[in-house]
């Protein structure tokens, strides 16, 4: 045994102070939640953190699922600043759901005792526990991913597992003051009238351009969608996806009646004012996620990604996507026509929405 390593026994009565070095994307951390879950019953008498990017932080607000939030945002602060940081609260143990390097060089750096993770990245030198990757894992839904490796850390913790595979909880739930909260400041601030029946439509995807449905194409959805006086639509997505928004109300003929939500909530806020839509369309992307963890009526528009492998996890989260030769391609540009996005047109997705509305 490495002198870093612990024996099996004592980590299990050892670990006290836990890290978990969370994923990067709000899509990804939503996945994260029933393996934050099995932490909490694996070791039910230690102090989990997580430390995280700061525009996924809101997830675990009002979750339960962590005891404190650290934050780590590159562009603003070094490798050495997270890893003092990281050695000032004195972990026993780091999780890493994040697949990179730099995460096992951060919980590395900062002497944690025991690091577990899967080898990725060329990082296993840096590992005490490296759990084998399977090809099996690999095939699954990557929810399963994250139990995947604390399945394999609990049998060499303990010779078995008790990792729920079939029916992870997935749920997000929300403190009841933030939802009253943000129903009252939408109402107030923005005139959205409590009465009728919310639709959140969310045009942007973050990391993917391919991920994108048309701008054109939300604006006649939208435009179909309020030939309903019954409906609120609100324009939703992250501030740096503004432009997307606005270039959609632009094209829009009943811009009047559309609320513009892009970037004016926080993402707690955002999660909250998400417990209150009757129904919500997105792309691929964080808004999709995090509907779905809600158990809200949610439609996913899908073309390049393998929505087999990773997409919102709940009975009522639906998928919509025109079958093409060349997807899923997981590229995030699209190199000939968008086929696979431009062929599904806004009378379908439109026909699809309203029954699940209805």
């Amino acid at each position: 045994m490495a002198p870093n390593e612990l024996s099996p026994q004592s980590s299990v009565l050892a670990t006290r102070n836990l890290l978990v070095r969370g994923t990067n994307w709000v899509g990804d951390s939503i996945i994260t939640i029933p393996a934050f879950r099995e932490l909490r019953r694996m070791f039910p008498a230690a102090r989990i953190s997580v430390l995280a990017r700061p525009w996924v932080t809101g997830i675990f607000e009002d979750s339960g699922l962590v005891d404190d939030i650290l934050t780590y945002d590159s562009r603003t602060e070094s490798f050495l600043t997270c890893v003092k940081k990281i050695k000032a609260q004195k972990f026993d143990t780091a999780i890493l759901f994040q697949n990179a390097f730099e995460a096992a060089a951060l919980a590395f750096c900062a002497r944690i005792p025991r690091r577990v993770g899967f080898p990725t990245d060329g990082r296993r030198f840096l590992l005490t526990d490296a759990i084998p990757l399977e090809k099996a894992t690999l095939r699954k839904h990557q929810l399963f991913y994250y139990l995947d490796l604390l399945a394999r850390y609990e049998e060499r913790l303990t010779g078995i597992t008790q990792v729920n595979h079939q029916n992870p909880d997935y749920r997000l739930p929300v403190a009841e003051p933030r939802r009253l909260a943000i129903r009252t400041r939408l109402r107030d601030e923005f005139g959205i009238s409590t009465e009728k029946q919310w639709i959140a439509v969310c045009p942007g995807a973050t990391n993917s351009m391919a991920k994108r449905w048309p701008v054109e194409y939300f604006a006649q959805l939208i435009d179909r969608l309020l030939a309903r006086p019954d409906l609120e639509v609100m324009l939703i997505g992250a501030a740096n996806e503004l432009d997307v928004s606005q270039a959609v109300l632009a094209q829009a003929t009943q811009k009047n009646r559309i609320r513009l939500l892009t970037g004016k909530t926080s993402l707690a806020e955002s999660i909250a004012f998400l417990t209150w839509c009757d129904l919500v369309i997105s792309n691929d992307t964080g808004p999709a996620y995090l509907t779905g963890a809600l158990d809200r009526p949610l439609l996913t528009i899908f073309g390049p990604t393998d929505s087999t492998m990773i997409c919102p996890y709940s009975n009522h989260a639906h998928i919509i996507r025109k079958l093409v030769h060349c997807a899923p391609c997981m590229l995030r540009e699209c190199p000939i026509d968008h086929r696979c996005m431009r062929n599904l047109l806004p009378e379908e997705v439109l026909h699809r929405a309203l029954e699940l509305l209805n």
